[in-house]
């Protein structure tokens, strides 16, 4: 029609990182413990592409200071 698919849409890509974001915030509550407020802010600002690779990065995470390792990295 336009001569633009779904995924070139501003909507579907603010979704993907709202939908991305959610789920790495509940891994990584999961994996290292409640997070404080100024880590969890941090990571809910992160771009989508940092919040992909921390998706990844904190499978190898065992601790809050692995978390925060990374965050400054």
């Amino acid at each position: 029609m336009l001569g633009i698919t779904l995924q070139e849409t501003r909507v579907y890509r603010e979704i993907k990182e709202e939908g991305e974001r959610a789920l790495v915030l509940r891994q990584l509550t999961r994996r290292v413990g409640q997070l404080p407020e100024e880590v969890r802010e941090q990571v809910e600002t992160l771009p989508l592409e940092q919040l992909e690779n921390l998706g990844e990065a904190l499978l190898d995470f065992t601790s809050l200071a692995d978390l925060q390792a990374w965050l400054e990295a």
